[in-house]
């Protein structure tokens, strides 16, 4: 069970503005690359601030790109723009968004960097085995326990305790260390999806 779960709710509310979208002319690519500018422009900014106290950002830009991701899918879907370019644009997108996102953790105080880089590891092979999956079964896996959205409420969440009680700093690796696990045990979940299906 993970937040992927809701995601056909949280769609549903998404639709109104998706139909706004599609008639301004906003295209899934569009929307995939601005997350992605989204994404990075965050990332830069905390990495240069180095201030705990701004973390407090990064709920709602994780908020945005989720919401900006599920749009990117439902527009491609419901008004046939998906392409080959989409599929790499939103698959490394999602990628190198993670990474903007969560590197700049290196910054906080008493984190360790050998841990945040690992876990950062850890973050794009689950994502690798997820698409692994769909070279193989047709079919990409996005088995748990901890997918994109999962992460984003995690380190979202996190962020927003920090900024505002950067003495529980000290629990960082601690965190860190508790998502490099649940990433493994994604990456092994999303690869014994695979094994499961029949030839």
């Amino acid at each position: 069970m993970t937040l992927y779960d809701i995601k056909p709710r949280f769609q549903a509310l998404l639709r109104p503005l998706l139909r706004r979208l599609h008639k301004t002319g906003i295209s899934a690519n569009q929307i995939t690359l601005f997350a992605l500018a989204l994404s990075v422009i965050t990332g830069l900014f905390l990495a240069i601030v180095r201030e705990p106290f701004w973390f407090i950002v990064l709920p709602v830009v994780l908020f945005i790109r989720m919401a900006l991701n599920a749009l990117d899918g439902m527009m491609a879907r419901e008004y046939h723009q998906q392409t080959r370019l989409g599929a790499i644009l939103n698959e490394t997108g999602d990628v190198l968004s993670d990474i903007a996102l969560y590197l700049p953790f290196i910054f906080l105080p008493q984190s360790n960097v050998p841990l945040i880089l690992t876990m950062l590891f850890f973050t794009v092979m689950s994502e690798f085995c997820g698409i692994l999956a769909q070279t193989i079964n047709a079919v990409r896996s996005y088995a748990g326990p901890f997918g994109k959205s999962d992460r984003a409420l995690v380190f979202g969440s996190w962020g927003f305790v920090i900024a505002l009680w950067p003495q529980l700093n000290v629990w960082n690796n601690v965190v860190w260390g508790a998502a490099t696990l649940l990433l493994l045990w994604t990456a092994i979940n999303r690869c014994r999806s695979v094994l499961r299906e029949p030839n």
